[in-house]
């Protein structure tokens, strides 16, 4: 039913997700296009752009046979069938709605593309997490364009195969968590699948992008419903999680007050069968570029809606998500004598979480100016501070420092003053590791099985006094003296 899939944005979600598909539908040809052409140039290259557990075997495994990446963006738009949409929304930094609302720029100028070099109907899905009502903006640009150009179903060739008497947009969310997504696409809970079911164009583009699926996914996990149904369920499937990561801190931050054992507490509530085990480990927090943003977006709707009590109420979680920040910041300074100048601080891991090499908002990050990270506090405070990257590259790590080292924050000579980023070529077992850990004053785990075996090996070469400070936090802090 569909020969040929255009992919726009070659980012983290369009890169992922359709090398996924070329990878389990060998007859369809999928090329990937982006502006960037340094961006292209890497996915064509023994280096992809991203960092991703079992990627690089399924890009190598169909790169060239039925899976292209280019910046021909016109030719791949003309030719394919299917178009999915997958730029970025970041969330709005001026005009109406800022600091809350999306910005669909990026997501109209792709409708726009799509609208303008189109001669025939296409089904245009939408990958992108987007506000309710979404589709009918890109519905809107896409029809317009095809009533201007003039052409129709009878007068092109693939408009005849594909059926559509118009161009059709779906919602089709990622559900994917950094650092499992190629498992999360490989083995999904479930596909959503919005689009109009009364409608004849409606059922046919639905069933052209379910037969892509049904490749691979069992067809009880594919969920048809409504395109503002499957626009909500993404941001309220973020929202959710993020609850119960800020609701697990809540409870930490008891513990640590009245001498419970977070780990314990987290244990006995997850065992209840209507509460599960999933994201009940006490942190710093989450970072990332998703939940913060999806969250917000959930809190402009509410509020475009006069939902005040509902807009407080998700909103209440990303200031839970500060308050830990914060708390952490806190309990690092009273360990210190109220100061960290002249202390020595290494941080492990640079990243957001493990097994990525995403630095956008993480929790020991300098770039998300609105929370509290800890480097940011540590750098305030004129304290040494070693960041050994871990699973982060050089690129990141740096781009991250500089970002901050121009803001009105900090100025170069005080970012080169006391920042260091140290590369072991092995993690954590260098020397460099054991060295930079032997003259800290103190050490914080970032991302989770790197900040652990730091740990592990702190302990096993005998490092003085080596102890865990906290137990409301399951994040390992260690003070050796």
């Amino acid at each position: 039913m569909v020969s040929k899939i255009c992919g726009i944005g070659a980012g983290y979600v369009g890169g992922c997700t359709l090398s996924v598909i070329a990878y389990h539908c060998p007859k369809i040809q999928v090329t990937v296009v982006d502006i960037s052409e340094n961006v292209i140039d890497q996915w064509n290259s023994d280096i992809l752009p991203i960092y991703e557990p079992g990627l690089e075997d399924i890009v190598k495994a169909v790169r060239g046979k039925n899976l292209f990446f280019s910046t021909d963006i016109d030719k791949a738009i003309d030719e394919a069938e299917l178009i999915f949409i997958s730029v970025d929304t970041p969330t709005k930094k001026y005009g109406i709605g800022q600091g809350r609302a999306p910005n669909m720029a990026n997501l109209e100028a792709a409708a726009r593309k799509v609208a303008n070099v189109s001669r025939s109907p296409k089904v245009v899905v939408e990958k992108s997490t987007v506000p309710i009502k979404a589709s009918e903006t890109i519905a809107s640009i896409l029809n317009s364009a095809a009533r201007a150009n003039g052409w129709n179903r009878s007068s092109d060739g693939d408009a005849k195969s594909s059926g559509l008497q118009r161009s059709v947009v779906l919602s089709n969310p990622e559900f994917l968590a950094e650092g499992t997504a190629v498992e999360n696409l490989m083995h999904p809970d479930r596909i959503l699948i919005g689009g109009d079911e009364a409608s004849d164009c409606g059922r046919l583009a639905i069933e052209m992008l379910r037969s892509i699926y049904l490749h691979w996914v069992d067809a009880g996990r594919i969920l048809v419903m409504s395109t503002w149904s499957s626009e909500l369920s993404k941001l309220a499937a973020n929202a959710f999680l993020a609850q119960r990561i800020s609701s697990i801190n809540a409870i930490s931050a008891i513990c640590e007050k009245t001498g419970a054992d977070i780990r314990d507490v987290a244990r006995a509530i997850g065992s209840d069968s209507r509460i599960g085990p999933h994201f009940l480990k006490a942190s710093l927090g989450f970072g990332g570029s998703c939940f913060r943003k999806d969250i917000l977006n959930l809190v402009y709707i509410s509020e475009c809606l006069n939902l005040n009590e509902v807009a407080s109420y998700w909103y209440s979680v990303l200031q839970m998500n500060e308050f830990q920040h914060s708390r952490f910041c806190r309990q690092i300074i009273s360990k210190f004598n109220n100061t960290l100048t002249g202390k020595r601080i290494a941080i492990f891991g640079f990243s957001f979480k493990a097994d990525t090499h995403d630095t956008s908002a993480s929790r020991t990050s300098l770039h998300n100016s609105v929370t509290n990270p800890i480097m940011r506090l540590v750098l305030f405070l004129r304290s040494q501070t070693t960041s050994h990257k871990g699973d982060a590259s050089d690129t990141d790590c740096l781009y991250r420092l500089v970002s901050v080292a121009t803001s009105h924050v900090l100025t170069p000579t005080h970012t080169q003053t006391y920042l260091h980023i140290a590369k072991p070529n092995t993690v954590p077992y260098t020397t460099r590791a054991r060295a930079g850990s032997r003259k800290s004053t103190t050490l914080l785990k970032s991302t989770d099985n790197y900040g652990t075996r730091v740990a592990d090996m702190l302990r096993r070469k005998h490092v003085p006094a080596v102890r865990t400070f906290t137990k409301g936090l399951s994040q390992t802090i260690i003070s050796p003296f």
